[in-house]
């Protein structure tokens, strides 16, 4: 083997050696018949996937429904199990996110957002969306992308090639979240697309629903929305006419009137389902982060953009010049996380005036070593709602004297949420109702006033703006929460 590598080193060896590993490292692929690069095994492909679903679980959060979350499950292993790689250890994961996407990792785990499903207006709608991202796993697309990308990190040097860190997928184990920004390419998507719709064809569904489904994810994604997770056309571009292939390709299908939609077991499913973001988990009320459940706020700095995440709150300054982080810490008291925050490598104490500290709390500066340089900052751990809270503010080491008071201003900011109307606040849900006869959706939203304008009604309910709801028919409308956060915006 090393005669092997330093002969491929050799000048005009390295193009011949190269032809050889990418003809090895392309297998048939199950799904498509076709041809496709893989450096990543099935064993590995699981293993990344796994990884990084338990990632995925940990930063968003399962949507806490267990009867929703099974029935989910139960759509789509029914099927997964039809497709050409039925023995994945496949899962199906409601995530608590009120962007409107799904998505798949390597291997079998397909997460979907609350907030698709409660755009969704059947089962067979929902069997089309897990049917796609199914077929962006046994057509490995994942492993595709990572396999180009790694051959083209190495530049085809075969030392990597052949090396054990490439045969364990190198960095590719490190991948973890980034697995969920892969933007899929077109070509990609019209293949999940084919996939998708065989799969749900294969099981009887009513294959006119595919279609639908693409038609309220173009309104919906146009009208833009909230989330910690990309919108669908973010991660999932539009090959173009997806809805009309969709179409096309359902009136060459027979007898589609006999295949399942299952529409009101559907929104016996999704009523009552949290609509938008869920203020309960933290929300900003303009520069203000409020958590009504630990029964805490603080003030972030003018100007300071902010995402709020279930495993954290993440702020960073206008220039990115300066960030701030609050998580949970566990059940230490203060000062055992503080000791324990020190006691990891590359971080120091700074001797300094001692910063403002929140009641209750212990709060210190420091300074740590970092792969992008040495930063400053400081660290404070508070107690809220039975937990040790962890606030940690830094810039660049040589910019935190001129950050410090901006710093001091955060902390000092922290208390108790002293308005009963914040520490009650409720989520918007929706609410599942018969229409009585015949109606425009302007008559709708005011016979059953909803939270949510008439457009989003709209793409709720899967009809164009100022159409009509049939009598007898049953329609999602949204109650409770606050306009601006069930907007669609």
């Amino acid at each position: 083997m090393r005669r092997a590598i330093a002969l491929a080193r050799r000048p005009g060896a390295r193009a011949a050696w190269a032809a050889l590993v990418l003809a090895a490292a392309c297998a048939r692929n199950p799904a498509t018949g076709e041809r496709q690069l893989s450096l990543v095994s099935r064993d590995q492909e699981i293993a990344l996937g796994k990884q990084a679903a338990e990632q995925v679980r940990q930063t968003m959060g399962r949507y806490d429904d267990p009867e929703l979350q099974a029935y989910v499950e139960r759509v789509g292993m029914r099927i997964a199990k039809g497709s050409e790689r039925p023995d994945l250890p496949w899962s199906f994961t409601v995530v608590d996110d009120p962007a409107v996407n799904a998505f798949a990792l390597p291997g079998g785990p397909v997460f979907v957002t609350r907030g698709l499903l409660t755009y969704l207006t059947s089962e067979a709608e929902l069997a089309a969306v897990l049917g796609h991202e199914i077929g962006h796993i046994t057509a490995r697309h994942s492993v595709e992308q990572l396999s180009k990308a790694q051959l083209a990190q190495v530049g085809l040097g075969v030392g990597m090639v052949v090396s054990e860190d490439l045969r364990r997928f190198g960095q590719v184990a490190g991948a973890g979240m980034q697995l969920l920004f892969l933007k899929f390419g077109r070509d990609d998507e019209r293949q999940a697309d084919a996939l998708g719709f065989r799969y749900m064809v294969e099981q009887r569904y009513d294959p006119r629903q595919m279609a639908a489904v693409f038609r309220t994810l173009e309104a919906v994604s146009a009208r833009g929305g909230g989330g910690r997770v990309p919108g669908w056309l973010s991660t999932h571009p539009d090959p173009g006419d997806r809805a009309e292939t969709a179409a096309r390709r359902a009136a060459k299908v027979e007898a589609p009137d006999r295949m399942e939609v299952d529409r009101e077991q559907y929104l016996a499913k999704v009523d009552d389902v949290v609509f938008g973001e869920d203020p309960r988990q933290g929300y900003l009320k303009g520069s203000t982060f409020v958590h009504p459940q630990l029964g805490f706020q603080l003030t972030l700095p003018q100007g300071w953009k902010a995402q709020n995440t279930a495993a954290a709150l993440v702020a960073v300054s206008p220039r990115q010049d300066a960030a701030l982080q609050l998580s949970a810490a566990g059940k230490s008291s203060p000062e055992e996380a503080v000791q324990k925050f020190f006691s990891q490598e590359g971080i120091r104490a700074v001797q300094a005036p001692p910063p403002a500290v929140p009641p209750g709390g212990a709060a210190r500066w420091f300074e740590a070593a970092t792969e992008q340089g040495n930063v400053g900052g400081v660290v404070a751990f508070v107690p809220a709602g039975g937990t040790t809270l962890q606030i940690v503010e830094y810039a660049p080491a040589e910019r935190l004297q001129g950050e410090a008071d901006t710093f001091q201003r955060v902390l000092a900011s922290f208390g108790p949420v002293t308005d009963p109307a914040a520490r009650a606040v409720q989520p918007a849900r929706l609410d599942v109702v018969k229409v009585p006869r015949d109606m425009s959706l302007a008559d709708f939203a005011r016979e059953f006033s909803s939270t949510a304008p008439p457009e989003v009604l709209a793409a709720l309910n899967g009809v164009a703006p100022g159409g009509t709801l049939r009598a007898g028919q049953t329609a999602k409308r949204v109650v409770g929460g606050s306009p601006e956060l069930v907007s669609g915006r």
